[in-house]
């Protein structure tokens, strides 16, 4: 039972036909050459340009090449001259038997574009045979009674050649018993006949010597010979006689040796050896007594080889039944040769392109033709290949298949592809051949290099020059040097950012370094673009966003705004002697340029005149007393204060404060000591920087402690000496004694500032917080918070 097709598959084969039939350009009209047998390779058979309409570089730009059924090549086209050539000597009688004429298809395949021109070409006959009799000596026996006029038909040369090459006529040698005639066959053939002309006489004459020969139609005529041995024979008066005259058989291609193909029957009158029946093969070619071989008892015809249906697909054999006193009868034997399936399909590949580019539709694979040999049903076929592959078969003519893209392939989504064409025919069972091809999509540069981020954030610390600060990386689904990529800097986003003196990119693998020591107080990020592209031709490229993050280092010391050591004349904090511990005697205020931990600031009391008498607050840089003063302390005190950050190493700066201890606030201002104020370092002007952090933060303050110091004038009566700082009496307000623990000015403090009596000069005296005269009032609602504050400090 056939296994019908699945329906894709119909369905493919369906629509190969329909695009063939709209889409396809094929040659309709045949081109017929003809040439003589057996000439050299390499001879002229046609201008196959000109034939076709072409130029002599058209038929090399278009590929022409010359095809034809199986693997056997018998032509082959000169590009440059654009003739058609014999590739080898060519024997018709091996190519075509006796079938007359001998043509030998072909097809012109042109691949660009693809198509296709049929093609015959006509094989003629030369006379390189001569006639050929099977036997060299004919046995005939005629009886002495038999009557003038009789025929006798003899047995046929054969030639291998066809047409008038073929034999022609037949003579035999002088005689005066005998003429010959040339009679024809049905089939066309031509073979001799002896008509007794005058009558036999045993007694006189037993036996005849004749030469036949047979003569074609060559010039000069080739012949060949045969003796004639005539036997006259006593009287017999009747002549054997077949049942039939033909006999008809068909008989299997695949049927074994030996196999009975007829029997064939004839009977004789006649009593005694005149009776006696012999059978044998009469005027057959060579080609039926290699097939069969007869019994000459029995007349059964048997196999004496196999057979090939396509080679010899019918024989017609005479048969001759011979009684013992010379008469015989004759009958035809028709043998019809039926086809079996015992061939398997053929599949000759033309072309092959292994190697295909992908994004081109449409692009030819393969061409290639089919055969099979078998007839009817058994040589039908049809061809196909597997299901859910980008590729479709189109059928040309005669049995010539182009295999072609259905679409674009995608190298990235699949490199290879395992094609099976399977050719199959239509017999009984069906036979199949298989031919497998791989088809490698080789890369377009379609796919542009793909950073693994589309922004990449970096840090790198300050002050190292020639660091490898980060990598990007990219990416490309491209083969061979369309995958190669190449990564460069692209024109900064902000112009004012010097990129160029910045980083530096390694084109090959991405790796960026700073190219000299970044400052995190000037630059403390910055973005750029980098490119990668890809080496395909053309390039494609893309890029991705970088973000340095500058980190900071601790390369800037704390700078101490408060007290000023570069003042004219050292600042003097004046504390009452009733003060009790914890009293806020000043506050060191510093800064840091750097940031983070780097700029953590702490305070400590790093020397001091009376050790123990005073405290700095480790925080906000406080400084307070740290236990009830008598008067048995000295009067004045140098304190030696260290700011530190939290860098690592850690940075400091130090600062000297100057402490005058005052019985309440009635007396002058004092200035330091001469000797203290000799080893003060000499003023510097102050920087732009300084001046405008010092007035914004006092300009804050500055008009609190106008305010106050109106009324405290009001209240007093008591006018400001030149040179000196006035401070206002009475208890100071609550709400001015907040203290900030983060290392700058607080809004809290009030500050008295004190300028040089010259003029000329932007430089601060000093600057020092207003305190008040007398503690009564705010003794009791303190001793919670100084108490607080000694205990913080160490102090009991």
């Amino acid at each position: 039972m056939e296994t019908p097709l699945p329906k894709a598959t119909q369905k493919r084969q369906v629509t190969a036909i329909i695009i063939l039939l709209l889409l396809w350009e094929v040659g309709g009209a045949v081109i017929k050459y003809s040439v003589l047998e057996e000439r050299h390779s390499g001879s002229f058979v046609a201008n196959l340009a000109k034939d076709l309409g072409l130029g002599l570089g058209e038929l090399a730009s278009r590929g022409a090449r010359i095809l034809s059924r199986g693997n056997k090549q018998h032509l082959q086209v000169e590009h440059k001259s654009g003739n058609l050539l014999l590739k080898e000597k060519l024997d018709r009688e091996e190519l075509c038997g006796d079938m007359d004429p001998c043509i030998l298809h072909f097809q012109v395949l042109l691949k660009n574009p693809v198509q296709f021109i049929q093609g015959e070409l006509q094989l003629q006959d030369v006379n390189d045979h001569a006639p050929e009799f099977l036997e060299n000596e004919i046995l005939l026996k005629i009886s002495e009674s038999s009557h003038t006029g009789t025929a006798f038909p003899l047995k046929i040369a054969q030639d291998l050649d066809v047409g008038s090459n073929t034999v022609q006529n037949y003579t035999i040698s002088t005689n005066f018993h005998f003429h010959l005639f040339t009679r024809n066959r049905s089939d066309g053939r031509k073979y001799p006949e002896l008509v007794l002309a005058k009558e036999l006489d045993r007694e006189e004459q037993p036996e005849l010597r004749l030469t036949l020969t047979a003569l074609d139609g060559g010039s000069p005529p080739k012949t060949g010979t045969s003796q004639v041995l005539i036997m006259v024979l006593d009287i017999n008066d009747n002549a054997p006689e077949f049942a039939r005259q033909l006999y008809e058989v068909q008989i299997p291609e695949n049927s074994s040796i030996g196999s009975l193909v007829i029997t064939v029957s004839a009977r004789d009158l006649d009593a005694g050896t005149h009776g006696e029946l012999s059978y044998s093969f009469f005027q057959s070619s060579s080609q039926v007594i290699q097939a069969f071989e007869i019994n000459t008892v029995t007349g059964d015809i048997r196999l004496k080889k196999m057979l090939d249906f396509e080679e010899i697909r019918s024989y017609r054999m005479e048969i001759e039944a011979s009684d013992g006193g010379g008469l015989s009868g004759k009958c035809t034997v028709a043998i019809e040769v039926t086809d079996v399936n015992d061939n398997a399909p053929e599949l000759t590949m033309s072309l092959l392109m292994n190697d295909i580019p992908e994004n081109t539709p449409d692009t030819v694979v393969a061409i290639f033709g089919i055969s099979d040999p078998d007839a009817g049903d058994n040589g039908k076929m049809m061809c196909y290949i597997q299901d859910h592959l980008p590729f479709l078969l189109k059928i040309s003519v005669e049995n010539f298949y182009t295999l072609v893209t259905e679409g674009a392939l995608d190298r990235e989504s699949r490199t290879e592809y395992n094609i099976t064409i399977t050719v199959t025919d239509m017999g009984t069972p069906r036979l199949k051949t298989e031919h497998n091809i791989t088809v490698l999509v080789s890369d377009v540069n379609d796919n542009a290099p793909a950073f693994t981020q589309t922004s990449y954030t970096l840090s790198v610390r300050e002050n190292s020059p020639a660091l490898h600060i980060g990598s990007v990386r990219a990416t490309d689904r491209d083969a061979g040097a369309n995958a190669q990529v190449t990564y460069s800097l692209l024109p900064p986003l902000d112009a004012h950012v010097p990129l160029a003196s910045l980083v530096s990119i390694n084109p090959d693998n991405g790796h960026l370094f700073a190219l000299r020591s970044l400052d995190y107080e000037a630059l403390r990020a910055f973005e750029f673009r980098v490119g990668a592209a890809d080496r395909g031709s053309p390039a494609l490229s893309s890029q991705a966003l970088v973000r340095v993050l500058v980190a900071d280092d601790n390369d800037n010391a704390p700078f101490v705004l408060y007290p000023l050591q570069n003042a004219s004349a050292p600042c003097t904090e004046l504390v009452p002697r009733a003060a009790e511990a914890g009293y806020l005697v000043t506050k060191v205020v510093a800064v840091d340029g750097d940031s983070g931990q780097n700029a953590w600031l702490s305070y400590q009391l790093l020397k001091a005149t009376e050790p123990g008498l005073f405290g700095v607050w480790a925080h906000n840089g406080e400084v307070r007393t740290a236990r009830l003063l008598s008067e048995r302390d000295a009067a004045k005190h140098r304190l030696l204060v260290l700011v530190k950050d939290n860098g690592e190493p850690p940075l400091s700066a130090s600062v000297t404060l100057h402490v005058l201890l005052v019985d309440g606030f009635s007396q002058p201002y004092l200035p330091a000591p001469e000797a203290e104020a000799a080893d003060a370092a000499p003023p510097a002007p102050l920087t732009v920087y300084l001046v405008v952090a010092l007035a914004s933060v006092s300009s804050l303050f500055l008009l609190s402690v106008l305010v106050f110091v109106a009324v405290w004038l009001c209240r007093r009566g008591r006018a400001a000496s030149e040179g000196r700082c006035s401070v206002p009496e009475g208890p100071f307000p609550d709400h001015l004694l907040g203290v900030s623990g983060t290392g700058t000015l607080c809004q809290s403090y009030q500050y008295e500032v004190c300028l040089t009596g010259g003029s000329g000069t932007r430089e601060f005296k000093c600057l020092k917080p207003l305190v008040p005269n007398i503690m009564g009032e705010g003794v009791g609602t303190d001793t919670e918070e100084n108490s607080s504050f000694r205990n913080h400090l160490g102090f009991n």
